[in-house]
């Protein structure tokens, strides 16, 4: 049977470079999207008619970019960042039930709702909570991917840290500043990031796909770090100074409350599901990491 793959949110940056990590496997990927065209089909179609007959693993990288700077953190903005997640996961959710060749459904959701603590390093055992704006979004994000009921075999909840890798998300908002001798930590630094290489993510996506890990799945790199580990690394990965701190009120600035919460808070998560079913991570520290991102760059 040939592999088949639909990438919701396959035009983001998380799912574009899925997209071509599986399609580099032998994988035939198509995208949901809202416009049709090559290898696209719309969320309109997937409403009306179902998962395609031929696809055999579904993956949700559905969101509107919560940290886009451009964007003001308006009542508006709000709720397109919270309605592509939960909309998108309720459809493919739904639209499982009458899909039984569907052997995956691997849907990405957050980390926000572990609670922060000095001393507590959670699993995926452990209780999350809803205690602000982004740690609700990931409880009703994971909610809306479990609407199916009856395919929890098949379904797989990805809580991913922050990604890190070209082209997008984070290190394309700091590589300039970093750059140019400018870049530094947000806040004090000493908040916890729990982050994830790219590279690691797409694997340990097929990974999911290929040998099932049912339930919770925490998609973070085994090594914790905090906001100023990671600055530091990759200011000496570039050969530049770190020795500017972002000052908080700063970031609130530009941000607003709820999503400086993504910056200046964090706890500490490990990847203790996918190390046990036999993963192995290829970046599992900010020190490989970085330097992969800057060799020869």
């Amino acid at each position: 049977m040939s592999k088949h793959a639909l990438i919701g949110g396959g035009t983001g940056f998380i799912g574009r470079n899925l997209a071509q990590h599986l399609t580099h496997k032998g994988y035939d990927v198509t995208v949901i999207s809202r416009m049709p065209g090559d290898k696209r089909i719309t969320w309109h179609e997937i409403e009306k008619n179902g998962i395609p007959s031929s696809v055999t693993s579904i993956v949700n990288a559905t969101g509107q970019n919560v940290l886009d700077p451009s964007r003001r953190w308006t009542p508006g903005f709000q709720q397109n960042v919270w309605n592509s997640r939960i909309n998108s996961s309720k459809t493919l959710a739904q639209a499982l039930k009458a899909a039984p060749q569907v052997t995956s459904f691997v849907n990405l959701c957050g980390v926000s709702h572990y609670p922060p603590s000095e001393s507590k390093v959670y699993n995926e055992k452990d209780k999350v909570e809803g205690f602000d704006y982004m740690s609700k979004l990931c409880l009703a994000w994971e909610q809306a991917a479990q609407s199916g009921g009856e395919e929890d075999c098949k379904r797989t909840i990805l809580r991913t840290g922050v990604v890190v890798g070209l082209g997008g998300g984070m290190i394309q908002s700091i590589w300039l500043p970093f750059k140019l001798g400018v870049g530094g930590p947000l806040g004090t630094g000493k908040q916890i990031m729990p982050w994830i290489h790219m590279q690691d993510l797409c694997s340990l996506i097929q990974y999911i796909i290929e040998k099932p890990v049912r339930g919770v799945v925490n998609a973070v790199a085994p090594e914790i770090a905090s906001n100023k580990d990671f600055s530091k690394a990759f200011a000496k990965a570039l050969n530049r100074p770190c020795i500017f701190n972002v000052p908080e009120f700063v970031v609130h600035a530009i941000f607003g409350n709820d999503r400086a919460a993504l910056l200046l808070s964090g706890a500490k998560v490990e990847p203790k599901e996918a190390i046990a079913s036999g993963f192995k991570f290829q970046y599992p520290s900010v020190n490989e990491a970085v330097k992969e991102l800057t060799r020869k760059r």
